[in-house]
C-alpha cells in the first residue's frame, strides 16, 4: 500500500522574545521523519512542549504564531504541501485533510448553531449540497453518541458540554470524508465511559474509510487502542518510533519505558469524616432556559482531605463546582463553608470567602486572558488578596513557577507561547497564589503527560499534607481517584447516585452506572477496546 503521508527531516523554528534581549529563533522539532499510509494511524505521543501538535499542524502546512516550518518535507500522495502556495494549500484543508483541535471550547464560534460550523468547511469545498451536509452530520453526531442527534445541531457551543462539543469537532473533521485528520487529543474532555465510544467509532471510520490519522496524545493507554505505530517525542526530537505493540510492550529507550510504567501510588483515605470543611445540602440547579441540570445533591468534605467527583461529561460535575464558587446560584438548597452558609451568588460574597475557594477550570485556553502575560496571570491574585506589587509580587510569581515544574524564564510569556500542558500549569499556580482552604479542581490534568500529571499531583498532596488545603477534584480518570482520593461521589444525570469513602464506593457490590465506569477505564494493553465493546455489547443483550 502506498504511503499518503510522508515527513522526511522535518524542521521547525519559532520566535522567541527574550525581555531585554532582541528576539531569535528558536529550533523547537529537528529532524522528525515518518511514514504513514491509508487506512492507518500513528500516534504522536510525549510530554507537554514535545512538539506533537506542532508537528500534528505542519500535515496542514500550517504553524502557529511565530512558527515556521523551515526545513523538510511534508508529501501528500507524493506531493510536497510545503511547496504549494496559499491558494493550493486552501484547496487542501478542510477537504483532504482536516483537523480536530485539543481544546473544542477555543475552536467554536460562539455565535453561530454546531450544525452550521460542522458542515461549513464541507460546503465551502463544494463537496455535498447543504442537505446533504446536514444528513452527514445528523449521522455523525449518532455515531459519536451526542444526544438527540436529530436537533443537535440547533444548539450553540455554550449549550452543550465540554465532552459533548469535543465529539462534535470530531463530526466536523469526518464530515467532508478527508484523506487524512490530525486528531490532537480529541478525548481529553470526555469522560470514559463516552471516550470508548468515540475511539470505536473513530476507528471504525478509518477502517471504513480508508481515511489516515495522526492521533496527538499523552494518554499512552488511549494511544495503544487507536495506533497502528506510535512515535515518542521529547523536545522536538524522535525519542523512539515503532509498532504499537512494540513500544506498549518493549520500548527499547529510558525516556519510553518512563511514560509505560508511570503510576500513581494509591493513597490511603482519611478515615476521619468529623471535621467539615464544605457541605452541599440539597442542591437543585439549573440554567434559564429552565433546564435542571442538578438535582437535590447532597454531599461534603472534610478539612484537609479530597474528594473526587466522577461521573460522563454533562452529568453536572463542573455545574456543581459553579454554584460551590457563586457562579451559579442554586434554584434551591443551600452551601455551607467552615460552618457558615456562603451567599448563593459570587456578588455578594466577601473578599475573604472569594480568596478561600478557587477553580482551576478544565480549560485552560479560555481562562486566560491572552493579551496578559504569565506574570500578570499568576500576579492578579497577589495583588487583589495581599497587596503585591513590583519586586516583592514577580519573586511570588517565580517562587509558584517553581512549585508547578515551570522555569522563572516563562514569566514574561503569553499564553499564546504556551502549549496546552504549560497553559494548565499556570492555572494551577494561579489558584495557589491565592493560598485557599478549598480548591475545586476540574480536570486541572487532563491536558498533561502522565510524567508531569503525576508531578502535578505529588505537588497538590504534598501541597495538602503542608497546609491542610482541601480538594474537591472533578476528573473522569479513575487512576487519579484511586490515587489522591479520600471519598468518591458517582454523578449521573445531575444526581449523585453513589458517594462515601474511596474503598466503599470503588468496592462491589456496585449500581449499573458505577459499573460500566470503572470497565470502561482503558488499559495499557492492545486490544483492549474492542474486549470492552463486546463486553458491552453482550451485558447489553443480556439485560
Amino acid at each position: 500500500m502506498p504511503e499518503l503521508l510522508s515527513v522526511r527531516n522535518l524542521k521547525i523554528e519559532a520566535t522567541s522574545y527574550p525581555p531585554g534581549e532582541p528576539p531569535k529563533n528558536v529550533t523547537i522539532v529537528e529532524g522528525v521523519s515518518f511514514d504513514l499510509k491509508k487506512g492507518k494511524v500513528l500516534g504522536l505521543i510525549g510530554e507537554s512542549g514535545a512538539g506533537k501538535s506542532t508537528i500534528g499542524l505542519s500535515a496542514l502546512a500550517y504553524g502557529r504564531g511565530g512558527v515556521r516550518i523551515t526545513g523538510g518535507e511534508v508529501l501528500l500522495d507524493g506531493e510536497d504541501l510545503l511547496t504549494l502556495g496559499k491558494g493550493g494549500i486552501r484547496k487542501i484543508r478542510g477537504a483532504r485533510v482536516c483537523y480536530v483541535a485539543q481544546s473544542a471550547a477555543a475552536a467554536f464560534n460562539p455565535a453561530h448553531k454546531l450544525g452550521d460550523q460542522v458542515i461549513e468547511a464541507t460546503l465551502a469545498h463544494g463537496l455535498m449540497s447543504r442537505e446533504e451536509a446536514r444528513k452527514r452530520a445528523t449521522y455523525l453526531f449518532g455515531v459519536l453518541g451526542l444526544p438527540n442527534p436529530d436537533q443537535f445541531g440547533d444548539r450553540f457551543p455554550h449549550q452543550v458540554s465540554g465532552g459533548q462539543l469535543q465529539r462534535a469537532m470530531t463530526a466536523m473533521a469526518l464530515c467532508s470524508h478527508p484523506e487524512l485528520i490530525v486528531f490532537d487529543e480529541p478525548t481529553t474532555a470526555l469522560d470514559v465511559t463516552t471516550q470508548i465510544d468515540v475511539l470505536a467509532a473513530i476507528k471504525h471510520a478509518i477502517e471504513e474509510t480508508g481515511t489516515a490519522a495522526l492521533y496527538i496524545t499523552h494518554d499512552l493507554a488511549v494511544v495503544a487502542q487507536i495506533s497502528d505505530d506510535i512515535m515518542v517525542l521529547r523536545h522536538g526530537k524522535t525519542v523512539e518510533y515503532g509498532t504499537a505493540q512494540q513500544i506498549i510492550e518493549a520500548p527499547r529507550e529510558d525516556y519510553t519505558r518512563a511514560l509505560v510504567n508511570v503510576r500513581q501510588e494509591k493513597r490511603t483515605e482519611a478515615m476521619d469524616q468529623s471535621n467539615t470543611l464544605l457541605k452541599v445540602e440539597h442542591i437543585t440547579a439549573g440554567y434559564s432556559n429552565g433546564f435542571k441540570v442538578l438535582h437535590d445533591v447532597s454531599l461534603h468534605l472534610p478539612k484537609g482531605q479530597t474528594l473526587a467527583v466522577v461521573g460522563e461529561s454533562g452529568s453536572g460535575k463542573s455545574t456543581l463546582a459553579r454554584v460551590i464558587t457563586g457562579l451559579l446560584p442554586p434554584l434551591s438548597g443551600q452551601v455551607t463553608f467552615d460552618g457558615r452558609a456562603l451567599t448563593p451568588a459570587l456578588k455578594s460574597r466577601s473578599r475573604d470567602d472569594l480568596r478561600r475557594i478557587q477553580l482551576i477550570y478544565q480549560m485552560a485556553d479560555t481562562a486566560m486572558n491572552p493579551r496578559q502575560t504569565v506574570r500578570d496571570i499568576i500576579g492578579r491574585p497577589l495583588s487583589f488578596y495581599f497587596g503585591l506589587h513590583g519586586a516583592a509580587k514577580t519573586a511570588r510569581v517565580k517562587e509558584l513557577l517553581e512549585q508547578i515544574e515551570m522555569a522563572s524564564g516563562f514569566v514574561d510569556r503569553y499564553p499564546a507561547e504556551l502549549s496546552g500542558g504549560q497553559k494548565q500549569r499556570v492555572a494551577i499556580a494561579r489558584a495557589l497564589a491565592a493560598k485557599p482552604e478549598l480548591i475545586l479542581c476540574d480536570e486541572p490534568t487532563s491536558a498533561l503527560d502522565p510524567l508531569v500529571a503525576e508531578g502535578i499531583l505529588s505537588l497538590l498532596m504534598r501541597l495538602q499534607a503542608e497546609t491542610q488545603v482541601s480538594y474537591m477534584f472533578i476528573t473522569h480518570d479513575i487512576a487519579i481517584v484511586r490515587a489522591i482520593a479520600d471519598s468518591v461521589a458517582v454523578m449521573h444525570k445531575g444526581r449523585l447516585v453513589r458517594f462515601g469513602p474511596k474503598s466503599k464506593v470503588l468496592s462491589p457490590p456496585f449500581d449499573d452506572y458505577t459499573d460500566l465506569l470503572l470497565k470502561s477505564v482503558p488499559e495499557m494493553q492492545i486490544g483492549w477496546l474492542e474486549k470492552a465493546i463486546a463486553t458491552r455489547k453482550m451485558e447489553s443483550a443480556g439485560n
